[in-house]
């Protein structure tokens, strides 16, 4: 069939309104009418689905296009038949959600020759039934769309994508056109090897979206971060992505309580709930979804304003497909990630247990993430480099990087300083451990293996714990060191380190790990400090409550933070509240503590707000989940019956991590739990009173990684989370 250039404008101006083709979509149309195979990588907004829409509708028989996800089917096909009008048959899916009826109408369809398109999903294309009746029919050619799902290496994979090749060549051999945003070079050769075309045309469009700007956060306090960004982006269309489904129920609930319309979207909600969310979602009815990264793939929303993540994701190709969801119409995006290393341990804990392939290769995407966070280098040059383009532009003026430069020091002597300690070692040890040893700090740990008496110990005093945490970091990332994720995280030099130690260069290190707070804060320290939840606010109030505190805490015999931590002190004088109710939405101030505490502070506030006239602010006050804990009543009913935390973790299926989440957050907003049974159990006498006694007269803050520096490796930080839980309820509730 000859289908000159003439004819392909003719059919883009009727069918989709265009009056030319974008990049290189007319070359790769052309190429697939021509019957040969193609491989197509083109980054989101790019126009990937008109390449093999527009040549379905103008050749002849039928397109089979392979695609992930239920919502994306319906969301292309409907986009169809709206190009086309009059035909609903031109375009069908096939899947799972169909019923007898519906799956007779597509096969009659299909068999009359009105459709031009059937959308299938990989998992619907190996049943037998659906096998047969495509061998019936006449098939133009086959497009895999979200090819990277192929790839082991690929963000998304899906163990049936592989197949694909297999059932081709059952149902009838017929070109292919397989079409993905993001694809590393390793990627792109696994996925041309599954399809069987070697031999395939690579069609590779740049990677970069000049529009979009790139920045990573501290997460000190995203809830709060996130919240304030949106309120001062009103009206603007957002995706926000979480790693866990409860983290996005939950995140959802808070912003609709700070009266942003939002709604969750993830596997674990009914087809009907995400089918209505996303299409709130697409009607503008809601501004914001948060959603796990089931959303987003294919998605026609052009002018999605901003990509946050919540948690950092598991791969860079990851990153860089939900990122492209931002600014698809060439206008602004911004896309900020929230980054803490403790979320890359969890995920690293994940992968224990895994087929040590499959940790393999997550570890390696791990690495690569991690080091994309920590890089102070250009983040447009980094992501570009990844996907094999090079980036030439020194500052591309559109990433924190660029526009915030970090602090940057020669850090070959101490690079080589941490090499030197490890090789000395006869044994292993994770990062903290060698850290305490370079900074002097001593534990029992390191005492017990003598490790206080080498010549390295304290070698690095002048610099913090943190410093050489953030030095190690940098030594992964520039692949100097090994960490072994299914020993514990034990770090071994590689022979790139052993290189490197022998002959040094200059090597440039950022000096830590704090994010730029965004641009937005600079001229305004009060916002700035609600945002972080630290500094700023009335220097003359804040000073009048820690004096306040200061007294109570005499009183009654306590530490200052076990009345209220600097961070709700600092929110006091920022926000100025007057009630019990405006004071619970003060950081770390829940019910009990309000009642308990809150009189004075809020007479105190009420009369300096009345004698200096001060107008309170209302708009930037962000307000918590009243019962953060979903199962509380259970959770309360079952330490009364004094069951084992295990087993009430189990009942609703949390992580011990979680339950415990769950009980600080009973326990914060005053209510009293008596776990005394569980800590006897489990914890050694000496151990609980070494802890309590730390919170009763040592502590300064109950923040816990200010806690487990304090207390070095003694203690693991479950057994620290128990007795600060037990230390609370007896004393602060």
């Amino acid at each position: 069939m000859n289908i000159d250039s003439a004819v392909l404008h003719a059919k883009l101006k009727e069918f989709f309104g265009f009056d030319s083709f974008k990049a290189d979509q007319e070359r790769i149309i052309r190429h697939l009418v021509d019957k040969n195979n193609a491989f197509v990588l083109m980054p989101t907004g790019g126009g990937k689905s008109l390449c093999y829409q527009l040549p379905a509708l103008v050749m002849e028989g039928t397109a089979i296009v392979i695609s992930p996800l239920i919502a994306l089917m319906k969301n292309q096909v409907d986009a169809i038949r709206g190009f086309v009008s009059g035909n609903d048959g031109i375009a069908h899916f096939l899947n799972s959600s169909l019923s007898k009826a519906q799956i007779a109408e597509v096969r009659n369809d299909l068999m009359s020759g009105a459709t031009k398109l059937l959308y299938v999903a990989p998992e619907s294309l190996t049943k037998a039934e659906n096998v047969a009746m495509l061998k019936e029919i006449k098939i133009s050619f086959y497009a895999v769309d979200e090819a990277h799902c192929i790839s082991e290496w690929g963000h998304d994979f899906r163990p049936e994508y592989r197949r694909i090749r297999n059932i081709v060549e059952e149902i009838g051999v017929a070109p292919i056109i397989a079409l993905t945003a993001t694809a590393t070079p390793k990627v792109q050769s696994d996925i041309l090897k599954n399809l069987g075309m070697p031999d395939a045309t690579v069609f590779k469009s740049s990677f970069n979206r000049p529009n979009l700007y790139y920045e990573i956060r501290d997460k000190s306090d995203p809830k709060r971060d996130i919240i304030k960004y949106i309120r001062q982006n009103p009206g603007k269309s957002g995706i926000i992505y979480c790693l866990s489904r409860k983290k996005v129920e939950e995140l959802a609930e808070l912003l609709n309580i700070n009266g942003i319309k939002a709604a969750p979207y993830h596997a674990g909600l009914d087809a009907k709930t995400r089918a209505e969310n996303q299409d709130k979602f697409l009607m503008e009815e809601i501004d914001v979804i948060v959603a796990t990264i089931a959303f987003g793939m294919g998605i026609d929303k052009p002018d999605v304003r901003f990509v946050i993540h919540y948690d950092i994701p598991k791969s860079i190709e990851g990153y860089y497909q939900e990122t492209g969801r931002a600014g698809r119409d060439g206008r602004e995006g911004q896309c900020i990630t929230f980054y803490s290393y403790k979320d890359i341990q969890k995920l690293e804990k994940f992968m224990q247990g895994k087929p040590i392939a499959e940790q393999e290769i997550g570890k390696q995407l791990l690495v690569e993430t991690v080091a994309y966070a920590e890089s102070n280098s250009c983040r447009r040059k980094l992501l570009l480099n990844y996907f094999g383009e090079n980036y030439e532009v020194d500052n591309c003026g559109a990433c924190d990087n660029c526009l915030h430069p970090k602090k940057q020091f020669d850090g070959r002597e101490e690079m080589a300083m941490v090499i030197e300690l490890i090789e000395t070692l006869p044994e292993r040890f994770k990062m903290e451990h060698l850290a305490n040893i370079l900074a002097g700090e001593s534990n029992s740990i390191i005492k017990s293996y003598k490790h206080d008496k080498l010549e390295l110990f304290g070698a690095g005093k002048d610099h913090s714990v943190r410093f050489w945490n953030a030095v190690i970091h940098q030594g992964l990332v520039l692949h100097f060191f090994y960490k072994d994720i299914e020993s514990y995280g034990l770090i071994s030099v590689t022979d790139e380190g052993r290189a490197f130690f022998e002959k040094p260069y200059t090597l440039m290190l950022t000096e830590d790990r704090e994010f730029a707070d965004g641009e937005d804060d600079d001229d305004d320290p009060a916002a700035a400090a609600a945002a972080r939840g630290g500094g700023g606010g009335d220097p003359t109030l804040l000073a009048m409550l820690k004096d306040l505190r200061r007294d109570v805490a005499r009183k009654r015999g306590l530490q200052p933070w076990v009345i209220f931590g600097d961070p709700s002190l600092e929110d006091m004088s920022i926000m100025y509240p007057i009630t019990v109710d405006e004071l619970k939405n003060c950081q770390g101030v829940g019910e009990g503590k309000a009642k308990k505490f809150g009189k004075e502070f809020l007479e105190l506030i009420a009369k300096y707000v009345e004698e200096n006239e001060i107008e309170r602010p209302d708009d930037f006050v962000m307000k918590s989940i009243v019962n953060k804990s979903v199962n509380k009543v259970f959770i309360i009913q079952s330490i009364d019956r004094k069951l084992p935390l295990e087993d009430i973790a189990d009942a609703k299926g949390l992580e011990m991590e979680e339950l415990l989440d769950e009980i600080e957050a009973i326990v914060y907003s005053g209510t009293k739990l008596h776990l005394d049974y569980y800590l006897e159990q489990t914890l050694d006498e000496d151990v609980i009173e070494e802890i309590y006694d730390y919170f009763h007269n040592e502590a300064e803050s109950d923040d816990l990684a200010t806690v487990m520096e304090d207390l070095k490796d003694d203690y693991d930080e479950m057994e620290v989370r128990l007795v600060r839980i037990k230390f609370l309820c007896e004393v602060a509730n």
